[in-house]
Order: structure tokens, then sequence, then C-alpha cells
């Protein structure tokens, strides 16, 4: 049984990894041989997918900062598109990724009709649709939606898809967390010392507009809690010499560490970070942040003036709820001194911290229970065995396949 699982992104790539090894464990349950390949990065790599295009390093937020990224991705489409004509696998998972995977899931609707395609993590349309086009296209383009939210799964089958509710798969990659103890031993932290995580960046642009204020704001802090250090997980290995750079410019205590991402994390008082997939594992940790964001002005602009985009929240932690969790700082907010207010409260305010654990407890029941790769990976291997490999492998039954997807 083949399996094409398209994806981009350093939080795709995880969650990718995350879906091969339960795919692996219910293949090996069900008696399948698996074959797995894709578009995705190290993980997916290391997890045991044959890589045929790296995407975790050619992802943008962002109209201006996606220009430079625009031909890489159409490259790696394009070879992803004559692997998929050459080689037709079983069955295709996109994972979020919305415009790429859009292209891969049209390619196979027009010309590998009865290919089932599967969108785990879709995008997130439900929260921040522009237009309706691309709710349209993605129902258009798949099977089954596995959606990880409540309300990303109400929102698709209201408007006609096929939905299973698997819930979020951090709630599986926790499990494996540390405790705050056992983390704090393993980096070597005192009990007295104040530990925070930084997370300034897991795409290239991010290194641009939103590490300097990150780390002006942790200067700040260092300045006024003098017994803090501060911890950075590095998410590639390219963005090494600038984080350095920057941690030696601001003069920072500081460590920077690879493969150690949990770790950081468990350990920490408190967390500095970008807008992403890392939000919902400090919630998950019961760790407090600051969320920051910034992409360039002259895209704040134009999604601002011209296409009139607004979102009620951006981090995650804040969207399952709907409500301000953990403070976001977005754009002209997103400065040195805001920063830092929320951080020393989040520090020193007891009240506070207390307020925003309870709102994580809240928060995790809206993200299923432990297996959701397990639930995932069920779905996907429910397609291969009832449909994908009798078309595959009975291409006469091909009409029959069709009427089941129509």
């Amino acid at each position: 049984m083949k399996i094409f699982i398209s994806t981009g992104e350093v939080s795709g790539d995880l969650q990718g990894a995350l879906l091969i090894d339960a795919l692996k464990r219910h293949a090996v349950a069900a008696n399948l041989k698996l074959e797995i390949s894709g578009l995705g990065g190290r993980r997916m790599a290391e997890a045991g997918a044959t890589i045929l295009g790296d995407t975790v390093g050619i992802g943008s937020v962002g109209i201006l900062e996606s220009v430079p990224y625009i031909w890489p991705t159409m490259q790696v489409q394009q070879k992803a598109k004559q692997y998929l004509k050459k080689s037709p696998p079983d069955a295709v998972v996109l994972i979020d990724y919305l415009t790429p995977n859009l292209g891969i899931g049209s390619y196979i609707r027009r010309y590998l009709p009865s290919l089932p395609v599967l969108w785990y993590i879709a995008p997130q349309e439900w929260v921040w649709s522009i237009s309706p086009r691309n709710t349209s296209l993605i129902i258009k383009v798949c099977d089954r939606i596995l959606a990880i939210f409540p309300e990303e799964a109400r929102y698709f089958a209201e408007k006609g898809a096929q939905v299973s509710w698997v819930g979020h798969p951090l709630v599986d990659r926790m499990q494996a967390a540390p405790s705050r103890e056992v983390a704090r031993k393993t980096l070597g932290i005192a009990p007295e010392q104040v530990s925070i995580a930084l997370i300034p960046a897991s795409r290239h642009q991010e290194l641009k507009y939103l590490m300097p204020v990150i780390f002006e704001a942790a200067k700040i802090i260092q300045d006024r809690v003098p017994e803090v250090h501060f911890w950075i997980p590095l998410s590639r290995e390219e963005y090494r010499s600038s984080i350095e750079g920057a941690i030696e410019k601001y003069g920072l205590r500081a460590t920077l560490l690879d493969d150690r991402n949990l770790e950081i994390l468990a350990a920490s008082d408190l967390a500095i970070a970008k807008s992403g997939t890392v939000n919902l594992e400090l919630a998950l940790l019961d760790i407090p942040q600051v969320v920051a964001y910034r992409v360039s002005r002259i895209t704040a602009w134009i999604a601002r003036h011209l296409l009139k985009f607004s979102i009620p929240f951006m981090s995650p932690p804040n969207l399952v709820q709907m409500k301000p969790i953990v403070p976001e700082l977005l754009q002209d907010e997103a400065t040195a001194e805001n920063i830092v207010a929320h951080s020393l409260e989040l520090l020193h305010n007891v009240d506070r911290r207390q307020q925003t654990l309870a709102e994580y407890r809240e928060m995790r029941e809206s993200l299923g229970e432990v297996g959701v790769c397990d639930r995932a990976a069920l779905e996907i291997i429910k397609q291969l065995t009832v449909v994908g490999c009798v078309a595959t492998n009975h291409p006469k039954q091909k009409s029959t396949i069709d009427e089941r997807r129509t």
C-alpha cells in the first residue's frame, strides 16, 4: 500500500512524522505493507518517508514575504505531480499548507479522479477565510477532512464536506513531554533560576520581522530580572548563525539548543513566542506565554486596507476557545515595551498566572482525547483497504470507485 503525504513548514513536518508513526503501527496490525512518500522535511524522513522535496524551508506568511518562495514551491509541486502521475499511490494525505496542497489536490481531481484524498489538519478557513472559494476548493479536492478542532469540523460539515473529528495531534505528542522537574534537571537549571523560553522563528521571514523585537524585550527583562536565563529551541539548523548573532548583539544570557524543544518548554516559567503550533504545546504544558507576530509593513497595509483582512485571534489557544487566553501582540502592538509589560505580569502576578492555567485546562477539553494520531491513521487505513487498493490494483472497477466518491 502506497501513501503520499504532502505538507510544508516545521509544524507540518512534525505532524506528518507523528502520523507516519501511527500509520506504520496500524499497517502492522492490519498486515499491510506500507510505503510512504511525499513532501515534507527531516522529521518525516526520520519517521520512514521518502521525501521527494523538502518544503520545510519554503513556507511564509504574508504577501511580500511569499515572493521569494514562489518559484521553489512551483518546482517542488511539479516534481510531486510528475511522481503522482507516473506512480499513483493508493491514497493521498494533505496536511495544512493551503495553496500548494490545493494545487496538488486539484491536479489529482483532474488527472487521477478515483484516487482517495484526505485532508488532515485543514487550513484555517473556518477562522479567517477571505473568500468562500478556498473553502469550496478544499471540499472539492478531498474525500474526507480529518478535523483537529470541533469548530473546524462543524464549519466544513455545514459546507457539505465529509468530516471526521479526530482531535489535535499535540495531545499525543505531549504524552512524551518531561515534567518540569525532569526537564530542569536535564538542562541543568537550578530550582531558583527564572527560565524564559524564546521562540522567535520557524520561518525565515520571522528572523527579520519578529526576532529583533522579541530579543529587545528579552534584554529589558534581563535588566529588570537579574536571575533570568533565556532558552531558545533551534527550529532549523540554517537559522543558528542568525540567532547566535542576535544573542550576542543584544547581550542576552541565553542558550540555543537543538533537539531539546520539549525540555526547554517544560522547564520554563514563561515563554515569549511567535504565533503557531508552539502556542498549543506551551498551553498543554501549563506554561504562561506572550504571543507576538509581525509581517512586513507593506503586507500589513495590503491586508488591512485592500483585502479587509480581519481575524478574531491568531494564536491557537485563543482560537480554540475564541477568547483571549494568552496575550496576543500583532504588528504595531508587537513592541518591546508591550511584550515586557505582559511578560512581567505573567511572571509576578500569581492571580494572572492561575487564571491562565485555569483557561488552559478548559481549552484542553476541545482538543480531544489521547489517541488522535491513531484515529487519523485508522481513517486513512480504512480508505486504503476499502477504496484505494481496489482503485489502484483493479482498474476495471474504477467506475465503481467514482460512483462511491460521488
